[in-house]
């Protein structure tokens, strides 16, 4: 699908990143135009990391279709999203055959799942460079607020933005509250999550990916704010306006991720209360590719419609 024309919209985006120099800008420009949601302001965008991140069984057994790194990236250009992240093996398996059709982001850290850390911490596995020769938009990036190890990936986001913003890439963070210092509930809670998108926006991302938040409160002090200043996270919408307003007051792109494979009501469900409470979109990766392909594309086309009013 061709890139649109960039909008009032998209440029308003844009000023937003007044920092950027032009060659980042129109990367950006590449992920807010493309798709069938370009010029609106709203993106989706299909993640595939998972075989990586969960292993290929895991991930692909469902929907054998998926073994083939080429599959996703036909899967992201026919449903129109707006971009196809994914590690450099995946990204190197189809990049030429793929070339110009869909906006690529290189998942430049990974980790896996056959050992299980109570502190988690993703590895380097890709880079700038790489990023360039395969033609990409953007680089992305997962830290983990609440691990014992998450000063350390903070520097390394901070170096690697850096060098990306230099070379004209923009930058895209998952950040996953997650470690030791949080309860399993915590990872959601609505205070954490609000700040895990509030340090990734200061760590200079440009689109930030977050959980839904549930209506937890983590921290004490947290609780107490919110509570005696009444912050509204009764619904899934006043929440993820918050996280939004959390992240320089929507003046960063937040989209929101599905977690893992839910019934179709449920997925649109959260959309809607990502679009209600001023979302701009989300990473749909096991919702997606989970699905056959027909049934996918359904739904796919059901959460465009929904961002698209």
């Amino acid at each position: 699908m061709a890139p649109a024309a960039s909008t009032a919209r998209v440029r308003e985006i844009l000023s937003w990143y007044g920092a950027d120099s032009p060659g980042t800008l129109t990367n950006l420009a590449r992920l807010l135009n493309h798709g069938r949601l370009g010029g609106t302001g709203r993106m989706v965008i299909l993640p595939v990391d998972q075989g990586f991140e969960h292993g290929p069984g895991r991930s692909f057994a469902m929907n054998p279709a998926g073994y083939d790194p080429r599959y996703h990236f036909e899967f992201a250009v026919e449903s129109g999203c707006s971009a196809y992240a994914a590690p450099l093996g995946f990204l190197e398996a189809g990049a030429r055959e793929f070339a110009g059709e869909i906006p690529l982001i290189l998942k430049i850290n990974n980790k896996d799942s056959l050992l299980e850390e109570k502190d988690p911490k993703q590895a380097i596995t890709g880079s700038v460079s790489a990023a360039l020769r395969l033609g990409c938009a953007a680089i992305g990036y997962t830290i983990y607020p609440g691990s014992a190890s998450r000063l350390e990936m903070y520097e390394e986001l901070q170096a690697l933005g850096d060098e990306a913003k230099e070379a004209g890439l923009a930058v895209v963070v998952w950040s996953y509250p997650r470690g030791g210092g949080l309860s399993k509930e915590g990872e959601t809670a609505i205070d954490v999550c609000a700040y895990a998108a509030h340090i990734a926006a200061q760590l200079g991302a440009h689109v930030i990916k977050v959980k839904l938040p549930s209506a937890h409160l983590e921290q004490k002090a947290a609780k107490d704010a919110y509570e005696k200043n009444g912050v509204p996270i009764a619904t899934l919408a006043d929440r993820v306006r918050h996280v939004v307003q959390s992240s320089f007051a929507g003046r960063r792109i937040v989209i929101f991720s599905g977690g893992p494979a839910s019934s179709d009501a449920t997925v649109l469900d959260e959309v809607k209360a990502i679009r209600d409470g001023g979302g701009f979109g989300s990473i749909i990766g096991r919702n997606s590719f989970q699905r056959k392909k027909p049934d996918a594309l359904r739904l796919m086309a059901q959460i465009m419609d929904v961002y698209a009013g």
